[in-house]
């Protein structure tokens, strides 16, 4: 599976959130957007990675950016995960992980207790023009956020 790069045009896609909302990337054309995506929901490393995005949320919307998380669980996974955390963006559903496969993220990459780890972990920062800034694939959870706030200055 091919890997986006900087200055590629950001695949569009249309998914729903937990709440069944719609959200195409086309839509969202003249806004800024961070897409991330994450193994599974309510584990460690993910739990960590979406509390951090949540804890500097104001951050990023102060510079303009829209932030999506998305993995293949469901929309009762995802709105539990959200509630649990109070989680303050969307989390799309990609049960068929047509939209992992469209960013590169799909694949397997290990276990977690039983559970199989389908999507690595990467983040996608699309500008207003839905061109690519930034594609990092295999973000550490400990210190992604950080690092992100920081690129985008």
């Amino acid at each position: 599976m091919a890997k986006l790069e900087a200055g590629d045009d950001a695949p569009d896609f249309e998914a729903q959130d937990a709440d069944g909302k719609a959200w195409r990337l086309s839509d969202l054309r003249g806004k800024k957007v961070i897409l991330y995506f994450y193994p599974a929901d309510d584990t460690p490393g993910c739990t960590r990675e979406a509390c951090d995005f949540r804890d500097a949320q104001s951050d990023f919307t102060d510079a303009g950016y829209i932030v999506l998380g998305a993995s293949p669980q469901g929309a009762d996974s995802h709105s539990a995960f959200a509630s649990k955390y109070r989680l303050n963006f969307p989390l799309l559903v990609d049960e068929g992980m047509g939209l992992a496969k469209a960013y590169g993220t799909a694949g397997v990459f290990g276990k977690f207790e039983s559970i199989p780890l389908m999507v690595r972990r990467s983040t996608f920062v699309i500008d207003a023009n839905g061109k690519i800034e930034q594609a990092l694939y295999g973000v550490s959870s400990r210190s992604h956020v950080e690092e992100l706030k920081t690129s985008l200055g």
